[in-house]
């Protein structure tokens, strides 16, 4: 068994190996903690009747042999030998979350030129996923009431998320929130023009 995945595509995933594996006639039960996608840590714990084993670090190893009296065992596996041995499993893993940010003018809706030309590389790389979502979420700069900028910002995703509509994407697999000035890219004091602020950031997943 292969652990862990971040997103419900990655969880779909993760069943689909695990019933891979079953399959195999192995003599024993092994999960394998995989890295996380953006190098985050994550944890597992691996127990029977007999104890339990901790996999905290990326491609830790629990094996639990079949009929066995013993408590899990605990080794550092070969990231290598992991994937060539799992290749089939590996291959039914979702490719990796794609991120863009684009950026607005100030104070409305507008993009910049240079991120108007990035649109067609983003709807390219979310029509090419079977199935692919696409998450926008907006943001302002700290330039005026906390009110309105959590309202621009929304209208600025919602704005991102008609294009793409209107370019064929089906809108039921788009979603658009708001941020205001949370999370800011570049932390700045109140009432401060910030261009690289002002964006929304969009996940192809």
């Amino acid at each position: 068994m292969l652990l862990p995945f971040r997103s419900t595509s990655r969880l779909l995933a993760a069943a689909a190996l695990t019933a891979l594996l079953a399959a195999c006639s192995t003599p024993a039960t092994r999960v394998v903690l995989l890295p996380q996608e953006d190098g985050s840590a994550s944890a597992v714990v691996v127990r029977n009747a007999q104890g339990e084993q901790l996999l905290s670090q990326p491609y830790q190893r629990a094996t639990v042999s079949r009929g066995s009296n013993a408590a899990p065992t605990l080794e550092q596996a070969d990231p290598g030998q992991v994937r060539q041995e799992n290749a089939t499993l590996f291959s039914l893993m979702p490719p990796p979350i794609q991120h863009y940010t684009l950026y607005f003018n100030v104070g409305n809706t507008a993009l910049t030129p240079e991120s108007q030309q990035l649109l067609p590389q983003l709807l390219s790389a979310a029509t090419a996923r079977i199935g692919g979502d696409i998450v926008v979420i907006g943001h302002t700069d700290t330039q005026g009431a906390g009110p309105r900028n959590d309202q621009l910002s929304l209208r600025r995703a919602q704005e991102v998320r008609q294009m793409l509509v209107q370019q064929g994407f089906p809108p039921q697999r788009i979603e658009a929130a708001g941020r205001g000035e949370r999370d800011l890219a570049v932390p700045t004091a109140d009432e401060v023009d910030e261009p690289r602020n002002r964006r929304v950031t969009v996940e192809v997943r």
